[in-house]
C-alpha cells in the first residue's frame, strides 16, 4: 500500500478532535460526507473529494484556536496543496473549492439558514457571501458542479450518533484515485 493512503488512514484512526463546533469529530464529519457521495451515487473521485475535503484541518497545528482569533487556517488550500501531488484533479479540484461553494451557496437566504452556527461563523472569516461577480465567476469553474454538490454534502454530514463507516472501507475509492 502506497505511503500516502497509511498515513491518511492512519489520521482518521488517531484524529478524536471535535469538528470546528461541532459535536462530531473531523473523521467523522469528512467520513459521512463521503457516505453522503455515495448514497447520492456520485463518482468515486466526488466520494474520495469528500472523504478528503477537510483534510488541511489534520495539517493545520489547531484549527478551533485559529477560530477564536477570529482567523481563517485556509484549510482548503492546505488540503489542496498537499494532496494534488497524490490525487487526480477530479478530487483535489472540488476540495479547493469547497469554501467557494459555501460562499456560493450563501447567496440564497434558504440555504444560509441551514448552515450551521459553526458553519457561519467559518462563512465570516472566509470572505462571507460572495457578491454578484465573485458568483458569476465561480459559475464557470470546470468544477464548479462537483463542488457544489460536495458543499452540500459538507453541511449535511454533521449528524451526531449515527453509525459510520470504517476509514479502511475508503481504501480502494482512496487507491484509485492516486495519480
Amino acid at each position: 500500500m502506497q505511503p500516502i493512503i497509511k498515513k491518511i488512514i492512519n489520521n482518521y484512526k488517531t484524529n478524536n478532535s471535535l469538528y470546528i463546533g461541532e459535536q462530531i469529530t473531523m473523521s467523522e464529519h469528512m467520513i459521512q460526507s463521503a457516505m453522503l457521495a455515495e448514497k447520492n451515487k456520485c463518482t468515486k473521485s466526488l466520494v474520495c473529494a469528500a472523504l478528503l475535503h477537510d483534510y488541511g484541518h489534520f495539517i493545520l497545528d489547531d484549527p478551533d484556536k485559529l477560530v477564536n482569533k477570529k482567523k481563517d487556517g485556509k484549510h482548503e488550500d492546505i488540503a489542496y496543496q498537499y494532496l494534488k501531488k497524490y490525487f487526480k484533479k477530479n478530487v483535489v479540484e472540488p476540495i479547493k473549492n469547497h469554501v467557494k461553494a459555501k460562499r456560493y451557496l450563501a447567496t440564497n437566504v434558504k440555504y444560509y439558514k441551514i448552515l450551521s452556527p459553526a458553519s457561519k461563523v467559518s462563512l465570516h472569516l472566509q470572505g462571507g457571501v460572495m457578491n454578484d461577480l465573485e458568483a458569476e465567476n465561480f459559475e464557470k469553474n470546470k468544477f464548479f458542479k462537483d463542488s457544489i454538490k460536495l458543499r452540500k454534502f459538507d453541511e449535511a454530514a454533521k449528524k451526531k450518533d449515527i453509525k459510520i463507516k470504517n476509514i479502511d472501507e475508503y481504501k480502494s475509492i482512496l487507491i484509485s484515485n492516486l495519480l
